[in-house]
């Protein structure tokens, strides 16, 4: 068996429908948690914030509804996923703006307009399918943030004791602490796993926070 989900982001009616059914529970809440706790231990009176595949716009919300002191950029290659995430997010239309870019094939970097002092992602990464494509994100986000920036990163993982086959970006924990290393980040560590099961994987259990600081 082999752990991998298959997706159509660009086809609006499967952005719509996959939405739907991917609404956060409780479980995926305390990921939203995990996130939030670092970012309110910055104490600085503005902290602007970069999301790398914004979705549906959950953690967006999330964040921007706790956090006042944030201003928010979000980026994702699917126009049909950016038009929910505008929709779901309009309240705060003053604090937030959006751009279409593609991780894997764009210069994504020369497309933000702020410069980030936090960079998260929740559930994206994986699919940029291989190593190489989440190593060239994690370098890219280490030369975009100043010195003492923060990545912040929830996606889904292969546990390290793990025997099945899974797709290319669902690494394990160890592989993307080596990844961020490489990429130039100073002591990044993995803070949580969520919803492990190792006998019992499906492709919407195992997932981690991995933190690294410039």
């Amino acid at each position: 068996m082999k752990i991998q989900a298959l997706h159509k982001f660009h086809n609006t009616d499967f952005s719509r429908d996959w939405t739907e059914k991917f609404k956060p529970t409780q479980h995926r809440i305390r990921l939203f948690e995990t996130i939030l706790k670092q970012i309110e231990d910055d104490d600085s009176k503005q902290v602007p914030v970069l999301e790398l595949g914004i979705g549906p716009g959950f953690l967006a919300s999330y964040l921007l509804n706790r956090l006042p002191q944030i201003t928010y950029e979000g980026l994702d290659f699917s126009k049909s996923m950016l038009g929910i995430a505008k929709k779901r997010t309009e309240v705060y239309n003053d604090r937030i703006d959006f751009i279409q870019a593609d991780l894997i094939n764009e210069a994504w970097n020369k497309k933000i307009k702020m410069a980030p002092k936090v960079i998260v992602s929740t559930w994206a990464l994986h699919d940029l399918f291989e190593k190489k494509n989440i190593l060239n994100v994690y370098r890219t986000a280490y030369e975009i943030l100043p010195v003492g920036g923060l990545l912040l990163n929830g996606d889904f993982i292969k546990p390290e004791e793990s025997d099945y086959e899974y797709e290319g970006g669902r690494i394990k924990p160890s592989e993307h602490l080596k990844l961020l290393r490489i990429a130039g980040f100073r002591d990044p560590w993995c803070i949580e796993e969520f919803e492990k099961s190792v006998d019992n994987p499906t492709t919407s259990n195992n997932y981690a926070c991995f933190k690294a600081k410039k």
